[in-house]
């Protein structure tokens, strides 16, 4: 091979290379890997009566936030 194939295949690499860095790095910034009950809740819900009490639970805090949310309204003088 030339000494210009080598350079060039050896300077796209290396662009390759911080592309994915940067693409790993702003990944963990943004919290993509932050899925800490990902593995936990497959292994407590792991039957389909626990799972529906789970969503069930879910929906009961979901909707206590809304009536919170609600209560505390108050219009704009």
């Amino acid at each position: 091979m030339s000494e210009n194939v080598m350079i060039l295949m050896l300077g796209i690499s290396t662009f390759l290379g911080a592309l994915g860095l940067a693409g790993l790095i702003w990944a963990v910034k943004t919290g993509q890997f932050d899925d800490q009950s990902k593995f936990l809740d497959a292994a407590r819900y792991d039957n389909e009566e626990d799972l529906k009490d789970a969503v069930h639970m879910d929906e009961k805090k979901a909707n206590a936030k809304k009536s919170k949310k609600a209560k505390s309204y108050k219009p704009a003088d």
